[in-house]
């Protein structure tokens, strides 16, 4: 079996203390059997594999390959991944880049069964390091998340947001943040960007996305996530709405602030916005 994350306390005081012991409990969490026998399978068996077919029919296999790109949810979907597994990314209209979550092109490319250029990656030592890496940082995130999503989806913002803020351009970035589930609902979480938002044209949600960063975080560029304060902001800001949303408690920060709050007349919104300029 897996350990357990510990987590404690929930929203931003438990974020805090999970900052600071998640080192720790990652590398007790690397010990867990489980995750030891899956890690040995994969190293033993994985280079022998030749074909789309064969990892998708070995599931104990496909749980690590899919596992290390957030995919696990997937491992029942054996028809679905091998259809983007046997497709490659080189065709623009393979079916892993039809997607906006670019979880899917980042699974396909990395194990190349479908690409003619360079094809599969399997033999490579570096390779199989890189993919139990992946499998061992997602697995420890999947296990607090099981605790508390919301940790989880914190752990994962913080672990995607600057690499797609560094690799694309303004509108491509937003696009895959507002692609990948975790990362919509934690920023626009964030940001008090309502949910019927989903339902306008994907380029009218773009423009409320950034809209709505510049006038909260300075700036309407995801650029603006390189910086570590501008992360942290704006994790802070999903735990303290999470808070509002869910009701205060006695270790709730702003507690009183929040309680009065409820009683003033005014929507959750309206409330939201008043505690966060003041918290």
């Amino acid at each position: 079996m897996f350990f357990q994350p510990s987590v404690g306390l929930s929203g931003l005081a438990g974020w805090a203390a999970l900052e600071r012991s998640s080192a720790r409990q990652q590398e007790t969490f690397e010990r867990s059997p489980e995750l030891i026998r899956n890690i040995d399978y994969f190293n033993e068996n994985i280079s022998s594999v030749t074909s789309a077919e064969e990892l998708v029919n070995d599931r104990r296999l496909l749980t690590v390959a899919l596992g290390a790109f957030g995919l696990g949810d997937e491992i029942n979907k054996r028809g679905f991944v091998l259809k983007m597994l046997e497709e490659g990314t080189e065709n623009s209209d393979a079916f892993a880049n039809r997607f906006n979550d670019p979880r899917y092109r980042s699974f396909v490319e990395a194990f190349g069964f479908g690409n003619i250029a360079n094809g599969s990656s399997v033999l490579l030592q570096s390779f199989r390091d890189d993919i139990v890496s992946r499998y061992k940082t997602l697995e420890f995130e999947r296990a607090v998340g099981e605790v508390d999503n919301d940790m989880r989806l914190a752990l994962n913002f913080k672990r995607e947001i600057v690499d797609i803020a560094a690799g694309n351009n303004d509108t491509t970035a937003w696009f895959q943040i507002m692609g990948q589930l975790p990362l919509r609902e934690l920023v626009s979480t964030a940001l008090n960007i309502p949910s019927e938002v989903s339902a306008l044209d994907v380029d009218r949600q773009q423009e409320i996305f950034a809209d709505k960063a510049n006038q909260i975080l300075g700036s309407s560029s995801p650029k603006a996530f390189e910086d570590p304060d501008v992360v942290n902001e704006l994790v802070r800001r999903f735990f303290l709405v999470r808070q509002a949303q869910s009701g205060p408690s006695a270790s709730t920060p702003g507690f009183s602030a929040l309680s009065v709050l409820q009683n003033n007349g005014l929507g959750l919104s309206a409330n939201i916005n008043l505690f966060l300029s003041q918290a």
